[in-house]
């Protein structure tokens, strides 16, 4: 009785040191992120050079998301100037992943609009995409259905309030993880991205 129940506790104890290194390679970047496992919607939208960018485009990529809008009085500049930041780190490891913002005020975001927002933050527009040519509507229902976040207009002004996370996309379409948007992890995200690349 006392060897079957020892079996058992070495048994358990074994199972708990493979939990743990199992963990500690995940923090570590060794294992593939997978905390949120959400397929991202079918979309093919308007980029900022009145092209034709959907999720077929982006099958095979890795790529991260936010939504924002060219407008916004409040969180959309630190947003946006984080994810060119994020390009330059991204570049800088020599890792390939595209960048995708989803415009929350469609009316008045034209590709025109877009264009001339981003190059305020970086002369690299080329794996950058950013969105439109839908209507308030769809980006809500988009927002909802494919990221689980809110969109809505401000009742009492010309604002859209949104979501302030980046969201890690893999290369079959699937949301993985997300971040703080406002205080992005540069050296985890370059790790997950290294991670989804292999």
């Amino acid at each position: 009785m006392k060897r079957t129940k020892r079996i058992i506790d070495i048994g358990i104890i074994a199972l708990l040191v493979v939990a743990a290194i199992g963990l500690l390679a995940f923090s570590w970047g060794g294992g593939k992120p997978n905390d949120l496992s959400i397929p991202v919607g079918s979309f093919e939208f308007t980029d900022q050079d009145g092209g034709q960018v959907g999720l077929d485009d982006l099958k095979g990529k890795v790529w991260v998301a936010h939504f924002m809008f060219t407008n916004c009085s409040t969180v959309c500049p630190t947003l946006t100037a984080n994810m060119a930041k994020l390009q330059s780190e991204i570049k800088s490891a020599g890792l390939k992943a595209d960048l995708v913002s989803f415009s929350v005020d469609p009316e008045k975001d034209t590709p025109e609009a877009l264009k001339t927002y981003i190059g305020k933050f970086t002369d690299d527009l080329s794996n950058w995409h950013a969105l439109t040519g839908y209507s308030f509507e769809d980006i809500q229902a988009f927002g909802q259905l494919s990221f689980k976040t809110a969109i809505q207009k401000d009742a009492i002004g010309d604002q859209v309030i949104h979501g302030i996370s980046f969201y890690l996309v893999d290369a079959s379409g699937t949301i993985v993880t997300k971040y703080d948007g406002q205080d992005p992890p540069y050296s985890q995200i370059i790790k997950h991205i290294k991670a989804l690349s292999r």
